[in-house]
């Protein structure tokens, strides 16, 4: 690819995180089968049983500090470091840190981070990989019972999506890794990349419900289709 991309924006799913062994809280067995997305995701579900959603998330927390970036983490380090773009921008809909681990930058969490805490008293966010319980006090307004997993919880608004528009509007590469095309507002993030004059390309083990507003589609597994994209523009 000879083309200079100046702000490239590169969207991230479940996928990208597959390769790392995460994809087994989806699985048959995984955790996330365990429990019903109305138990552990929802506002409701938090107020009526906070201590139950502390568990599952403190259940989820260890496997996730355990997890290490794979090949398409570090592709994306490599193409941060070495590609003369003026900004290249992950969003990522994933709450793991894979990202961090492998010396990424400009990170959006707009799922929020499993390595989170916000107090819903004062609005305080502080990381911790340790178990939280419903009757914890806040480290900052020192309120008991009023710390909630900082997740983006079912029917709660996306965190950053001002930035994330912005970014979008101004990008010239956008690049969708290992998120499915069905789950909106994410989904949709290509279609502003497209009509705003963006190159959209993503990457996936299938085809995408979405993937007629792609320009190019790279079937297979992102820590072997992205290190070789990455190659490409580099040269």
């Amino acid at each position: 690819m000879t083309e200079k991309y100046k702000n490239i924006v590169i969207l991230t799913g479940a996928g990208i995180s597959a390769e790392s062994g995460l994809s087994t809280f989806r699985a048959e067995n995984g955790l996330w089968n365990k429990h019903r997305v109305e138990d552990v995701a929802t506002i409701e579900a938090f107020e009526r049983n906070p201590e139950y959603v502390h568990d599952f998330y403190n259940e989820l927390r260890p496997e996730l500090y355990k997890a290490q970036p794979n090949p398409a983490h570090s592709a994306i380090t490599l193409l941060q470091d070495k590609y003369p773009a003026d900004k290249i921008s992950i969003v990522t809909q994933n709450v793991d840190t894979l990202h961090e681990k492998a010396g990424n930058k400009n990170i959006y969490h707009i799922h929020g981070q499993i390595n989170q805490i916000v107090c819903l008293n004062c609005g305080h966010i502080f990381e911790t990989w340790n178990d939280v319980h419903a009757d914890d006090v806040c480290p900052h307004c020192h309120i008991q019972g009023m710390l909630k997993p900082n997740i983006v919880f079912f029917g709660e608004n996306l965190l950053y999506m001002e930035k994330v528009d912005t970014l979008l509007k101004n990008c010239n590469l956008f690049l969708s890794i290992g998120t499915s095309g069905v789950v909106y507002p994410a989904a949709g993030f290509v279609q502003i990349a497209k009509m705003c004059g963006a190159y959209t390309c993503e990457f996936n083990m299938e085809t995408t419900s979405n993937n007629y507003l792609f320009d190019r589609h790279i079937i297979g597994p992102a820590g072997t289709t992205l290190p070789k994209f990455v190659e490409e523009l580099l040269i």
